[in-house]
This record gives structure tokens, C-alpha cells and sequence, in this order.
């Protein structure tokens, strides 16, 4: 009976340590990546709509007749630093035609090079979600616009909407919308017509030379492009909590159940009755984590150690030994520095586990190394400790 006893016990550790591994994470809240992390490179075709300071009143706004309408490129590299912001430089292309009557337009040969802030709002106000297949990024920038033909060039000012659907993990496909500006002696005028804007009207719309385009573009994710929410470290401590609660109890019931057992069985002279079962006999604990930033030993947040608490207080009740394993993820870093970095992740939790009350030579300290038993991998940043059997 007795080794059914501490075979449920060990069954209820089991089931406890397995729960651990279902880390919560807050939903809106994601880890940082490194530098190297969430680059993209895009190229596209664009199709663009002059709008010229010189631009005589009466002229068809139409943005597709042919004196208006040209055909260009655009090629880009970014980044995202979080699933939200992000920035972007972009190319793009290399023909344009400036109207001034109905009946008469020029064409020269531009180029113009900017960079871009980006916001992703479905990220923003939706929560972060790799698997969404549209996201609307607006974006605005100022950049170097050069006219080849004319030998001139200014300030531009970008602004746009982007619309982006996902087609694979790494490769999506944007529509962007968007208008560009720059001073109206950029397209300089021939003299036989009076551009009077270009020169006087700084704050009227006209004294800009305008350009309305549409491109079409792939754009491809470089290395890690994905975000890892971060524990719900609240979530973390109430699981530990009523993980240790439901141990203690089980022991409780287990002991109450051996003194009524023992009560129970008719006392021979013969044949002495066994001592009671020890409260060490059947002491068995899930495993607690506390997680750690990339690249980092030291505990950020005090919060995680609630639960580390409790069991100390429980392990110096029953003269119990503390063991303490720290991991290093696989995915990040070299294997020599993970070690070490494993081995001070420990460590910096055995040095807290003695603050909290717990003796010394009752604190082992265990090699965990790297490890990529969690997903997401970011997990395995950590260190544990258990009680030990």
C-alpha cells in the first residue's frame, strides 16, 4: 500500500512538471529580437501620375492619360524593430512626365532615394499575429530626389499606405499607394512658360511638383522574421502557486491516509508495527522556471521569484535539497559561450535561493547546458529548480 502512496505521489509531481512546460505569454507583448533580426529586401514595378507646379488651370486630373501616366521601378531594404514600427530605404524610378497644357507635357529622367518610417496598425491594434494575411502599414518619409534630365534636385517628402498580403512564411506581396513632393523649380520650367508658383507660392499646394503612383512589389524576410510572445510571468507565479498548493494537499491526504491504515491494522507482539512513513518519503515537486533575457544572467523581473519563495519555504520544512539546472537556447549564440552563460544562469538563481532562507549545503547546482526542449525557443532561456528526490 505504502508504495502505491509515493507512486501517486510521483504520478502528481509528473503531471505538475508537464504543466510547466505549457508556458502562458501575454498576447500583446512579444520578446526582442537581435539587430540581425526582421530585415526584408522588396523590389517592384510603379506606375506614377505628374502633377507639376507649371501646370496650366483647366487640365484633366485623369492620373492614366498619356500624358500624364509613366511607368518606373522600385527596389527597397528595412527593418522591423518591433512587430509595429519599423524603417525603410527605398528606390524608385526613373521616369516622369511633367504636363502643362492639354496639349503638352515634358519628360525627364528622375530618381529619388528616401527613407520611411513604418507603422503596422493591424500588429498595433490587432496584437502581433505571424499567420495574419493582411496588414495596412502606413508610412512617411523624406529623401533626395534628383532630376537626370535637368540637373537639378531637392528635398521629398513620401508619404503612403501600404497594403501586404502574406503568401508564404518569408515572402509577401504590397500594394502601395502613395504621393511624393518636392519643390516646384525641381522639373524646371521652360522660359516661354510663366511658372510663377514654383517661385512665390511656397504655401499654396500648386508651388509643389507632385507625383501620385502605385507599385506593386514582392518583399522577402531575411533570417529570424518572427516574434516570440514573452511569459506571462503573473500567470507563471498563480500556476507555481496552485501546483504547490495541490503537492501539499496530495501529501496531506497521503499521510492522513498511512495513520488511518496504521490505526486501522491489529498490533502483534510478534510482529512490531513499522514506524510511520516519513514526510521526506514522499516529497515531490514540479519544476519552477525563471526566465532570463537573451544573452543575460541576471533576473529583470523579481516577480518570477514568488513562486521560488514558497517552495524554499516548503524545501526548509521538510530539510529538503534545492537542485538547480540553467539552460542556454539552442538557436542563439555559441555553444561555448551558451554553456557559460547556462552555468551563470544558475548560479544567479542558487545565490537567490540562499538569500531567500535556504542553506547553503542544502543548494545543488546541476549542469542543464543548452537546451530546445520548449517551443517557442526563447523558453529555454532559464533556469530551474526542483526539489530533489
Amino acid at each position: 500500500m505504502k508504495k502505491a502512496f509515493l507512486l501517486l505521489a510521483f504520478l502528481c509531481a509528473s503531471v505538475c512538471a508537464q504543466a510547466q512546460d505549457i508556458v502562458p505569454t501575454k498576447r500583446l507583448s512579444v520578446a526582442t529580437n537581435s539587430f540581425w533580426s526582421n530585415w526584408f529586401v522588396g523590389a517592384g514595378l510603379q506606375a506614377s501620375a505628374a502633377y507639376t507646379s507649371e501646370e496650366a488651370a483647366g487640365v484633366k486630373f485623369n492620373p492614366f492619360s498619356n500624358t500624364r501616366a509613366s511607368i518606373g521601378f522600385n527596389v527597397a531594404l528595412g527593418k522591423w524593430f518591433t512587430p509595429s514600427i519599423g524603417l525603410r530605404t527605398q528606390f524608385n524610378g526613373i521616369s516622369m512626365k511633367a504636363v502643362q497644357t492639354k496639349d503638352l507635357h515634358r519628360h525627364f529622367t528622375y530618381f529619388n532615394l528616401h527613407e520611411d518610417l513604418l507603422l503596422n496598425l493591424s500588429n498595433l491594434f490587432c496584437g502581433y499575429n505571424a499567420r495574419r494575411v493582411w496588414n495596412v502599414v502606413p508610412w512617411g518619409g523624406v529623401g533626395y530626389m534628383r532630376n537626370a534630365t535637368r540637373n537639378t534636385n531637392d528635398v521629398s517628402f513620401n508619404f503612403g499606405v501600404i497594403n501586404k498580403w502574406r503568401l508564404a512564411s518569408r515572402l509577401s506581396l504590397a500594394l502601395d499607394i502613395y504621393v511624393t513632393a518636392a519643390r516646384g523649380k525641381l522639373d524646371e520650367r521652360n522660359v516661354q512658360y510663366n511658372d510663377n508658383w514654383a517661385h512665390h507660392k511656397v504655401g499654396a499646394l500648386r508651388h509643389w511638383d507632385k507625383q501620385l503612383s502605385v507599385s506593386l512589389s514582392l518583399t522577402y524576410h531575411i533570417g529570424k522574421h518572427r516574434w516570440d510572445y514573452t511569459p506571462d510571468v503573473q500567470a507563471l507565479s498563480d500556476m507555481n502557486r496552485e501546483q504547490l498548493e495541490a503537492l501539499q494537499t496530495t501529501i496531506d491526504e497521503l499521510q492522513a491516509e498511512n495513520e488511518r491504515l496504521y490505526a486501522e491494522a491489529a498490533p502483534s507482539e510478534a510482529t512490531p508495527l513499522p514506524e510511520p512513513a516519513k514526510a521526506d518519503t514522499v516529497i515531490a515537486a514540479p519544476t519552477l522556471s525563471v526566465f532570463f533575457s537573451i544573452g543575460s544572467a541576471d533576473i529583470e523581473n523579481r516577480q518570477q521569484l514568488v513562486a521560488v519563495k514558497e517552495l524554499v519555504d516548503f524545501a526548509r520544512l521538510h530539510n529538503a535539497t534545492l537542485v538547480v539546472s540553467g539552460y542556454a537556447d539552442a538557436q542563439t549564440g555559441q555553444e561555448v559561450s551558451n554553456l557559460q552563460l547556462a552555468c551563470q544562469r544558475a548560479e544567479a538563481l542558487a545565490r537567490e535561493l540562499v538569500k531567500m532562507g535556504q542553506p547553503q549545503d542544502k543548494v545543488l547546482v546541476e549542469d542543464g547546458g543548452i537546451s530546445d526542449a520548449l517551443s517557442p525557443f526563447s523558453y529555454n532561456r532559464r533556469a530551474t529548480v526542483r526539489l530533489q528526490k
